[in-house]
């Protein structure tokens, strides 16, 4: 249907995918666009708020791939363009006790965990001499087969058990609060091309990585008003351009009126749901029961993130120009990582000096949302402790709760979205992060996608 026929859409959501789907369809010239928010406020998983004396400090997360144009491009439509900025130099590290070192720089020349060069990746005190010999070795080895499509079992066949847990699934997880043995390996797209077009990580990512160092310009970028301005302005220009945004709106079923859909009432041409998979599932339990019966098959994992500001004069030398650190699995108890905001981000400074931190904890298969936020604070702030050998007491303190804000894509994933695609009814469409991709450029690129079919 051409777009000047379709007399309204609905999109169920406000978060990010919600938001841009939403600029995407009025850009497009449909008429009416109305989005439909549960929650009191718009942005989902994305939040900023001010803290310790920083204006605009994100509770979630706090960049997106700039390489990705996405979001770049969308930012710099809603007038954003000249106030994104890209991370310090501040080099990130891996945290884990091996002889008299605990905290090992991240070899350079890895691409999401691979190493492409060999000469940084030996001269690591991350990894044992076995654990390296045996890296070494990949570019001899036979093809793997990805059929299991399982990003575990594939890395640790190529690289080893070792590279994998300290490496691989460190960087990996931490992205998407997962567990890499129960994750799809489509899922990263990065790796699943690499696996698919050369037989050798090693070989392929040495290329891969090439290619990328080629492009110019930032990997990450964010605006100054923190992410949640990028949310901030999209929904101001859906409003200027005639879209309605109502928040505290909970839809609870689409049903078939005539030759259009009743969402709750309101008759739309179209619907896009741009909301978690467990919600849509049951949203679509009367219009699309294959569809729905699918979706309740989503699992999602769990985040908190503790924001503390400590005493900048107790901050040791040692930890300047660090980023943070990760920790992997085998020595996890509960954080999983820790970034040192003040050191990441030139403009979180604040007007004591002090040094604010991001500290995470939860994932897939370690839930911590059972914990009190007494429990969570001395948590985060005692193992931040013994792993930096400190005794730091928070000046100020923030805990953020993300308790399913991270879809899981287990292995096949992309076979489920396309039964869920193939069982949905015309007119009727999922898209976000539960479906093909999590980040924010995947989110904005899925919308644009989604916008793009239903436009033709």
């Amino acid at each position: 249907m051409p777009a000047a026929d379709l007399q309204s859409t609905i999109v169920i959501g406000a978060g990010i995918t919600g938001l841009a789907a939403a600029h995407h369809l009025l850009a497009a010239g449909i008429s009416e666009v109305t989005v439909l928010e549960s929650a009191d406020r718009i942005g989902g998983n994305i939040a900023t708020s001010p803290f310790h004396g920083v204006s605009a400090v994100d509770e979630g997360a706090d960049a997106f791939l700039a390489r990705i144009p996405t979001a770049v491009g969308l930012a710099g439509r809603v007038g954003l363009g000249e106030d994104l900025v890209s991370p310090t130099s501040a080099r990130a590290a891996v945290w884990y006790p091996r002889g008299s070192q605990t905290l090992h720089p991240i070899p350079d020349g890895l691409l999401l965990g691979v190493p492409t060069d060999l000469r940084p990746f030996a001269a690591s005190r991350l990894l044992s001499a076995r654990a390296k010999a045996r890296a070494a070795l990949e570019p001899l080895l036979g093809r793997t087969s990805t059929a299991t499509d399982s990003l575990g079992a594939y890395s640790r066949a190529r690289l080893g058990d070792e590279v994998h847990e300290r490496l691989v699934d460190a960087l990996i997880g931490s992205i998407y609060a997962a567990d890499t043995d129960a994750m799809s390996l489509r899922a990263v797209p990065q790796l699943a091309a690499l696996a698919n077009s050369s037989r050798s990580l090693i070989l392929g990512g040495r290329r891969a990585r090439r290619a990328a160092t080629a492009s110019t310009g930032p990997i990450f970028a964010t605006p100054l008003g923190g992410v949640g301005a990028l949310v901030d302005a999209v929904a101001n220009d859906v409003r200027s351009a005639g879209g309605q945004i109502h928040t505290g709106v909970a839809v609870e079923t689409i049903e078939r009126s005539g030759d259009r859909w009743s969402v709750d009432g309101r008759l739309a041409d179209r619907v896009l749901l741009a909301c978690p998979a467990g919600a849509a599932a049951s949203i679509l339990a009367a219009a699309g029961p294959e569809a729905s019966a699918l979706l309740g098959r989503a699992e999602t994992a769990g985040v908190t993130i503790v924001t503390v500001a400590v005493d900048g004069m107790r901050w040791p030398e040692r930890l300047h120009g660090r980023s943070g650190y990760l920790v992997p699995k085998p020595v996890q108890r509960l954080v999983t990582a820790v970034s040192f905001g003040s050191q990441k981000w030139a403009h979180w400074n604040t007007p004591d000096a002090s040094q604010i931190l991001r500290i995470s904890l939860g994932r897939d298969g370690a839930s911590v949302e059972h914990l009190d936020d007494d429990t969570i604070l001395n948590t985060a702030i005692g193992e931040v402790n013994d792993h930096l050998g400190l005794d730091l007491e928070p000046l100020a303190v923030r805990i953020t709760r993300w308790p399913t804000a991270f879809p899981q894509y287990r292995p096949h994933h992309h076979e489920w979205v396309a039964a869920i695609d193939a069982a949905l009814p015309a007119g009727l469409a999922v898209i976000g992060a539960s479906y093909r991709g999590i980040g924010i450029p995947a989110c904005v690129g899925d919308a644009q996608r989604a916008v793009g079919i239903l436009t033709v």
